[in-house]
């Protein structure tokens, strides 16, 4: 796992090397282990690497057979399906053993379609100077993360945010339309980011950029075509089994040690349940609760779950002390923000499994998106005269009274999604997963996943989120997946032959952080340290967020608990992402940072 970033230049104008420096300085995170890069006539690549796979030679940039004169390849992510590809090209010679060379190879022979062959979690650029182009593509998930934006200049591309903003060729000025999207929903949707004039590489796109501008957009689904197949539950059981040990199986293709994330629910027991039958070692899995409060702690299930298999697990705390302490640092690697709470536990854990010396983790992100596993979706696929609504239909400030200007239109990426992958075929099920597939998968879930690891140097695979395992998961018929009052049905039945120990039909009940409780107890030091900030003030009616604290504090009212701790993040984000400071200290002496 790595980070790339580059600059293509209008008029083959010479690229700024003191950028090029800021863009690989800002990166160093996600690969500390060496630093690569290419250059021709007003273009530059460069790749920091974090060594997985082929330790020895599979320094980037990647090239063929025609050297620097051909087509120059960097790539954030792991192609999981690389010895099949290589088996399948015997006509290649290949110069190193990375998995990221069957790509540059693929692009050779079939130009832009060379994505349809891969297998895999990626964020790739590629430039051809025959054709005078360069080419990004991410897979169809969006696994992986990828930027860009279109200056006056040219052209620059990174993995993460910051190293845009870094480099100096992007101001950070806010979209007022997408902070209202991030307050009202926890993340952003689409294309364009919370940054105005930074924009996010699709899911599933290529881009070709030509002369610094796009000349050429083309977009791959994740998701099959077409309603449910007919299945029995036996057959279904039995694929479930043959697809699941396949994925997990190439998602622990490494060169380095790796384990996994247990959180005692049923994803990331399936997960360990197949590693355990795939592994001679004992799996080395971590798992998280929280002491002391009253929100549900799954680490006596996780316990026995690992103990059944002779699992190396680790139990981690996270407490008020780390909430305080972490999430200024948090929020800091938060560029493209989420304000998920699970980015804290997520955080610490990934600290955890770097100190324990590994560099890949396997978690369970994909099952509730893939296998029905959320509430919302049966509602959603009900019919309105039975209870059934849309998902997502309010936000976090709706009613409270606190915002300066009711945020309108912060639900249009959701309507968006609606209309473009809910369409006919598909049950109202489907549509539902597909939606929260489209935008909360990649941009919720799986950024908060690549943002904790990576700020360790921590490589975050997710075998659920696989195409093959996908395409099953979803035309599954809808009477697999969900009941009355259950999700992920087929997937809890196959658990229960196979980790019973799982108690995998034990109802959901959610992974919740403390966040409220912690918030409460110092709101009456927190409110006025949080109303004071320019950033907050931009957006509150004057001496509504004390008073929103102070019902927090007092009360068990989950909204205003949910709104307050909104605040707390963005005003710590804006901090770091807008306003330029450091990520120093606590929550509070971060707050009171000028």
């Amino acid at each position: 796992m790595c980070g790339i970033a580059g600059i293509m230049m209008t008029g083959g104008a010479p690229v700024d090397g003191g950028a090029i420096d800021r863009l690989s300085g800002a990166l160093l995170h996600r690969g500390p282990d060496g630093e690569g890069r290419h250059s021709r006539a007003g273009v530059t690549l460069v790749q920091r690497r974090l060594a997985i796979i082929d330790l020895e030679g599979g320094d980037q940039p990647l090239y063929g057979p025609d050297g620097k004169a051909g087509p120059a390849l960097v790539a954030n992510g792991e192609i999981y399906n690389y010895r099949e590809l290589r088996g399948s090209m015997a006509d290649v010679v290949f110069a190193t053993a990375s998995d990221c060379e069957p790509p540059l190879h693929l692009y050779r022979q079939h130009g832009l379609e060379f994505v349809r062959h891969l297998r895999g979690m990626y964020a790739i650029a590629i430039d051809d100077p025959a054709e005078q182009r360069l080419v990004l593509a991410r897979d169809a998930f969006g696994i992986k993360p990828l930027y860009y934006a279109e200056t006056s200049a040219g052209f620059v591309f990174a993995s993460e945010i910051q190293a845009l903003l870094e480099s100096g060729l992007v101001d950070a000025s806010l979209v007022d339309g997408k902070r209202d999207e991030l307050l009202q929903l926890q993340f952003t949707t689409g294309r364009q980011t919370i940054f105005a004039g930074i924009n996010r590489v699709l899911p599933g796109e290529v881009l070709v950029v030509r002369d610094g501008r796009i000349t050429q957009r083309q977009r791959h689904a994740a998701l099959p075509e077409g309603g449910t197949r007919g299945l029995s539950e036996s057959e279904a059981i039995r694929l479930l089994d043959e697809y699941l040990e396949e994925s997990v199986n190439l998602h622990q293709r490494a060169d380095v040690d790796y384990g996994m994330f247990l959180s005692g629910g049923i994803d990331s027991s399936a997960i360990l349940a197949m590693m355990a039958r795939l592994n001679v070692r004992p799996v080395q899995a971590f798992t998280i609760g929280f002491d002391g409060t009253g929100v549900h702690d799954e680490r006596a299930l996780a316990r026995r779950a690992a103990a059944s298999v002779g699992a190396d697990h680790e139990e981690v705390s996270f407490g008020e002390q780390d909430f305080w302490n972490l999430l200024p640092r948090v929020a800091a690697a938060m560029d493209d923000p989420v304000a998920d709470y699970a980015i804290l536990p997520t955080y610490k854990l990934a600290q955890t499994a770097r100190e324990a010396g590994l560099k890949v983790i396997l978690s369970g992100e994909g099952g509730d998106e893939l296998f029905g596993g959320y509430g919302r979706y049966r509602r959603a696929a009900r019919w309105k005269i039975f209870g059934g609504r849309p998902m997502r239909q309010s936000g976090t400030f709706d009613g409270l009274n606190i915002l300066r200007q009711q945020p309108a239109g912060w639900r249009q990426g959701i309507a968006d999604a609606e209309t473009r992958v809910g369409h006919a075929g598909r049950t109202r099920l489907q549509g539902a997963q597909a939606v929260d597939m489209a935008d909360w998968l990649p941009n919720d879930l799986l950024g908060k996943l690549d943002r904790c690891l990576m700020a360790h140097g921590i490589e975050g695979r997710v075998p659920f989120v696989d195409p093959v395992l996908a395409d099953f998961a979803f035309r599954l018929p809808d009477r697999l997946k969900t009941s009355r009052r259950l999700g992920k049905l087929l997937l809890r039945k196959w658990l229960q032959q196979t980790l019973p120990v799982s108690q995998p039909f034990t109802p959901k009940m959610g992974f919740t952080v403390p966040v409220g409780e912690w918030i409460g107890a110092k709101a009456d030091r927190l409110a006025p340290l949080v109303a004071g900030r320019d950033s907050i003030q931009a957006l509150c009616t004057p001496g509504t967020v004390e008073g929103l604290f102070r019902v927090a504090a007092a009360t068990d009212a989950k909204r205003e608990k949910q709104a307050a701790w909104a605040l707390l993040f963005y005003a710590l984000w804006h901090a770091r992402h807008v306003e330029g400071l450091n990520a120093e200290g606590d929550v509070f002496e971060s707050l009171a940072t000028a």
